[in-house]
């Protein structure tokens, strides 16, 4: 039953990442005042699923100075690992739902920088493996910042189990209590995903398209499904964390979402050295000091 549950969960999730690719192309359009995918299918509906086959039906042609075993394994782990921090949400069925799976999230997230460093050196191409650095320098500045605001609503709720946050958030959100608090997450969690304005590791004006210049077909869309992947749960977890989870998930994840989506079509990319004076300067003592802070309240309580 745990096996059915999983796979059961993965499927869907996949399936949801597709129709959240077509929702961001359709919301990009109109943004650019364009209709966006509206041939295949009703409203282009079956777009994803085209794109899909399309991909992975190409002829995989990896470069003749790559690595070749790490230049393959590197997307199968990415998305592997987008895929297996999902066993860490809360099931209506109790099968996968574990007490530290706010650890286990923290534990994935660490290693996903190990795939993406992976891709870029064994591209064995300049502007991959600069890619590939700006990616990890990118994730190492914005993770300290990002594990101590998640450890600010854990030592309220004393819990590391995500299903805990709903019941200590039934007559008020923490995203109601600490709202700076989550206005970091939601930005934090933006340059976990490399998206826009944070996305330096595919900067195209400078590197092309960064550590995945040298995929193409199969592997591309692999690197993709877990960028997508990761923004779908970057979302779960701001609506558990911050904004109560429960009934009304769906809805909330949807907003979340949206605001990855919106975000991308309306501001420009950062300036890198920007971004780590952001990462350092800012976002680290607000974060340490934040923490502290309601420490302190707690204890003295």
């Amino acid at each position: 039953m745990q096996l059915m549950t999983l796979l059961i969960l993965m499927i869907s999730v996949l399936v949801g990442v597709a129709f959240f690719t077509l929702f961001e192309r359709k919301l990009l359009g109109y943004i650019q005042l364009r209709k966006g995918p509206n041939k295949v299918g009703v409203g282009g509906i079956i777009q994803p699923f085209a794109d899909a086959i399309k991909l992975f039906s190409k002829e995989h042609l990896p470069p003749s100075y790559s690595n070749y075993a790490p230049f393959l394994a590197a997307p199968c782990f990415s998305l592997g690992l987008a895929l297996m921090v999902w066993a860490s949400t809360p099931s209506s069925f109790n099968f996968m739902s574990f007490n530290m799976s706010i650890l286990f999230f923290l534990c994935c997230v660490s290693m996903g920088v190990y795939s993406l460093l992976a891709a870029g050196w064994s591209s064995n191409s300049k502007y991959s493996m600069f890619g590939a650095l700006r990616g990890v320098a990118q994730t190492i500045s914005y993770e300290v910042s990002l594990v101590l605001i998640i450890f600010t609503p854990l030592i309220v709720t004393f819990s590391y189990e995500m299903s805990s946050f709903t019941q200590f958030q039934s007559s008020l959100w923490f995203g109601v209590l600490f709202p700076l608090n989550c206005l970091v997450l939601l930005i934090s969690c933006l340059a976990e995903t490399n998206r826009t304005p944070f996305d330096f590791a595919e900067g195209e004006s400078e590197l092309v398209s960064g550590y995945n210049t040298e995929y193409s077909s199969g592997g591309f869309a692999l690197i993709m499904l877990a960028e997508y992947t990761s923004i779908l749960f970057m979302s779960f977890l701001v609506s558990f964390l911050f904004f109560g989870g429960g009934g009304l998930l769906f809805i909330k994840l949807s907003c979340i979402a949206f605001a990855f989506v919106w975000v991308r079509g309306t501001l420009p990319r950062f300036r890198y050295d920007k971004l780590m004076s952001l990462a350092w300067k800012s976002f680290l003592p607000f974060s340490l000091l934040f923490l502290v802070g309601v420490g302190g309240v707690l204890t003295v309580m």
